[in-house]
């Protein structure tokens, strides 16, 4: 049992240290100047990223590179068979509205481009620089339709992302920082060496544990967000926000992952667990090309689809 609330107790120090990082991260970047604009995209993405970081790189550094793998695979399924389909059964969620084809696009390619590395059999230092560089052109992509979107709308220049606070003063920006920088290291050392003991306590891997217990809960940050956004009709939000951590988890966190050490390519993940990825991501073409929404019925649809995922994994 105590395997089972130390990896709960990580799990709660990362989410917390995670949302403390961004949010001393942001007002001080706004505070020393750095337009909001800048902050969105860069600070408050990695900040938001830094759980599933922190537990690749500590995974890695125990020799558990499977959990680090099974983490970001599993998170990926996780956010459009659970984190769209749960928050559809309490409201529909109006994704006709929303226009996010370019980005579905890059986050396929991103896939795409993924399995293709997965294929050499090991993610190492080569296939970190070709993630990174992939993730610099979404970027840059990224930066240059912000910018242009917000010279043609003429958006007020006191626009601020989240987590911002003007009247924040500097001392408690700077405990923000403290408590996220020490809790996110200490979040992730729980969380990997108690999953591990589990893994082996009932006979599975570190990569099925990743697949699903780490997996699940690194994705609790964007199902919150995303019922929410479903409960105010904001389903750009809820769309945008899974398709952005999908494409920011595959580039991103093994990009960065696997100039620490190397991944090793567990068969099984050829064979199965990436093209249930793949599959799940095509899932969401309706949605984004023809306009349909995503209601209760597809929502006890893509549950049912990730229920069945993970009977099959621990079966």
């Amino acid at each position: 049992m105590m395997p089972w609330l130390l990896s709960g107790l990580g799990l709660l120090i990362l989410l917390l240290a995670g949302d403390s990082l961004v949010k001393g991260a942001v007002n001080l970047s706004l505070r020393l100047g750095l337009p909001a604009l800048i902050v969105s995209l860069t600070i408050v993405a990695f900040g938001t990223s830094a759980p599933e970081l922190l537990i690749s790189v500590q995974a890695i550094l125990e020799d558990a590179p499977g959990l680090a793998l099974g983490n970001v695979v599993g998170s990926n399924t996780a956010n459009i068979l659970l984190v769209l389909g749960i928050p559809a059964l309490l409201a529909t969620m109006h994704t006709s509205e929303c226009n996010t084809r370019k980005t579905y696009l890059q986050m396929i390619l991103a896939s795409v481009l993924f399995i293709g590395l997965a294929f050499r059999g090991i993610f190492d230092w080569v296939s970190g620089v070709v993630l990174l560089l992939a993730l610099g052109v979404v970027l840059s992509a990224a930066f240059r339709d912000a910018q242009n979107h917000r010279n043609a709308c003429k958006e007020d220049a006191s626009e601020e992302p989240e987590g911002a606070d003007p009247d924040l003063p500097m001392w408690r920006i700077l405990i923000f920082l403290g408590l996220g920088l020490v809790g996110l290291p200490l979040g992730a050392d729980l969380l990997v060496d108690n999953a591990t003991i589990i893994a082996k306590q009932y006979g599975v891997s570190d990569v099925v544990i990743g697949l699903t217990l780490v997996a699940i809960g690194t994705s609790l940050p964007e199902l919150a967000t995303t019922v929410m956004a479903a409960l105010r009709r904001q389903a750009d939000v809820a769309l945008g926000n899974v398709i952005g951590s999908n494409m920011f988890n595959l580039l991103a966190i093994i990009g960065i992952a696997s100039l620490v050490g190397p991944i090793p390519v567990d068969a099984e993940f050829l064979r199965f667990d990436l093209w249930v990825m793949l599959g799940a991501s095509v899932l969401l073409a309706p949605f984004v090309f023809f306009g349909w929404n995503i209601t209760r019925i597809w929502g006890v649809i893509l549950s049912v689809l990730y229920v069945s995922y993970l009977v099959l994994l621990l079966a």
